[in-house]
């Protein structure tokens, strides 16, 4: 009997999403948005020292074309032909820092992640060259001078590791985002790679000029970076280059967007004033601007939302950033194993309801928006004889709630018109009673999409439109409407502020538990940080140098 033809479906147009925890590629129907398959890898992390955050940038790119490989043989075996793939999408961690050589294709040190802490030193040194009554970077950048940020990574890197300063010496060092790094190599790597990024993702370097859209010689001069290290910046929908290697040699990557951008345009948040929250392994509200760049009173950070086309002009968006959501749970998971799966989480909170008096500040990585304070760290506080695992376990849920709240609060203060509700996506968004909790807590709609995978969908949306592409099209009369879940409050709005308020007592206690005297920098410098060990019961002394 003869084989049965590949079914005619498409186009189609596949998606990396390459994130903190894990690499995906998911394809879509570029017509009904329908997911037609995807291929997930785990990715691990690193944490040589105390606050530090580290990857295998190998490690992340074999798992891109992995995941490629994977949802090909899936397709294929649905007797769909992947010759309809016509593009292909990046959407990545952002801030995630990766310098390599353009000569060899290796990274010259493991990729600093977004979270990492080991940068604090190197902010204080800098913050101290800013002008008091003239904040010239963050009126470049819409961005507060903190270790979240690529520029103060990269810094680091030149000032520690003398095979990133040989390497940019000689001609031979490359740097960028993740993205950089994954179409540079997937377009050919030493053999032509094309070394670009995006404006979503240079917007986040803190040496983009937000309002020219340029590398800014003022802020790399600031921060002491050479501009010829520095990957071209383009559009977030247009041909960056072909696939060079696998089963979609060929297919042009023509979308790219950092993942909280490629969410945005998922939810279809196109209009002035639209927001939406992700939850993953941190918490990201984005409030679309328009093409207005709004600068934040309250904490929150200005960012280029997107730029769909070469010619098109880009949006801007208010961001508020959280550190730690998801990455709570994988921790209680992990850390402390009173859950073995992250689902677990939910069993143990519906089992009490309540938090029981018990509230969890979980400033790993000190806090971001809206207090930008790096010497917090996480607290469990409100314990009593009666607390149990699954106190906390509710608790952490609360926090994610809790964080979502403040920033919330700053976007309204901001924008002076609150948000009616409150578009979310992620991974966590799967847990019922986190929803009803964040319904409860903000005390508005909470609206879901029925479709989670917002962030590839978002990607896929700018690479299927770009130019010469142009499968995709985002007229808004010609796209689909998502089906979604609402969440109502289902709580007093009185209980909600007590709760609240709680809150941000226990966030005062979290803070100022890292202290640091930082000297001035010279040829080189010494400091000492005296950090808090809860195994010991004791501080121990950290000596950071630095040339």
């Amino acid at each position: 009997m003869a084989a049965s033809k590949p079914a005619s479906v498409g186009p189609l147009v596949g998606a990396v999403v390459q994130g903190t925890n894990s690499t995906r590629f998911l394809v879509f129907n570029s017509k009904t948005a329908e997911l037609l398959c995807h291929h997930q890898v785990e990715l691990t992390q690193e944490f040589p020292k105390e606050g530090w955050v580290e990857q295998d940038a190998k490690e992340i790119l074999q798992s891109v074309y992995e995941c490629i490989e994977r949802t090909c043989e899936k397709l294929t075996e649905m007797n769909i032909d992947i010759s309809n793939i016509k593009a292909i999408g990046v959407s990545n961690q952002r801030e995630t820092t990766v310098v390599w050589d353009k000569f060899t294709g290796d990274p010259l040190y493991n990729a600093m992640v977004w979270l990492d802490l080991r940068t604090q030193s190197t902010v204080e040194v800098l913050s101290r060259k800013i002008p008091g009554n003239s904040n010239f970077v963050k009126s470049k950048t819409g961005l507060p001078l903190s270790t979240y940020f690529s520029a103060v990574k990269l810094r680091w890197m030149l000032d520690n590791l003398r095979t990133v300063q040989r390497a940019v010496e000689e001609g031979r060092a490359l740097f960028g985002t993740i993205d950089s790094w994954l179409i540079w190599s997937m377009t050919g790597g030493i053999n032509g790679g094309v070394h670009c990024t995006d404006v979503t993702n240079a917007s986040r370097t803190m040496l983009f000029n937000i309002h020219s859209l340029e590398w800014d010689k003022e802020l790399c001069d600031f921060f002491e970076i050479p501009m010829n290290i520095l990957p071209n910046v383009c559009s977030s929908s247009e041909i960056y280059g072909l696939l060079k290697a696998g089963t979609l040699e060929g297919v042009p990557i023509s979308g790219c967007l950092g993942d909280q951008s490629a969410a945005l345009v998922g939810q279809m948040c196109f209009q002035e004033g639209q927001a939406k929250n992700t939850y993953g392994t941190g918490c990201f509200l984005l409030c679309n601007t328009g093409h207005k760049r709004v600068f934040s009173e309250h904490g929150l950070l200005t960012t280029v939302a997107y730029k769909l086309g070469k010619n098109k002009p880009a949006c801007y968006a208010l961001e508020g950033s959280v550190a730690i959501a998801g990455a709570v749970i994988c921790w209680l998971r992990d850390n402390f194993e009173i859950i073995s799966k992250s689902d677990e989480i939910e069993t143990l909170a519906k089992e009490v309801g309540t938090s029981y008096g018990c509230y969890f500040v979980p400033a790993f990585s000190g806090l971001y928006a809206p207090y930008w304070e790096p010497s917090a760290r996480g607290i469990i506080c409100g314990l009593t004889q009666f607390t149990n695992k699954c106190h906390i376990a509710f608790a952490a849920l609360e926090a994610v709630c809790f964080q979502t709240r403040e920033i919330l609060d700053a976007m309204n203060r901001d924008c002076g018109i609150p948000l009616s509700h409150l578009q979310v996506d992620g991974e966590m968004t799967n847990s019922k009673i986190l929803m009803q909790l964040q319904a409860d807590i903000l005390h508005i709609p909470v609206v879901k999409s029925v479709m989670p995978e917002t962030t590839a969908l978002g990607v896929a949306m700018a690479a299927g439109a770009a130019e010469e592409i142009e499968v995709w099209s985002l007229d808004l009369d010609d796209l689909s409407a998502t089906l979604t879940e609402r969440y109502e409050p289902q709580i007093q709005a009185t209980e909600s502020e007590i709760r609240y308020s709680t809150w941000k007592k226990a966030v005062m206690k979290s803070m100022g538990w890292v202290t640091s005297q930082v000297p001035e920098r010279k040829d080189s410098a010494v400091f000492s940080c005296l950090v808090p060990n809860c195994d010991k019961g004791t501080e121990e002394l950290f000596l950071i140098s630095f040339s």
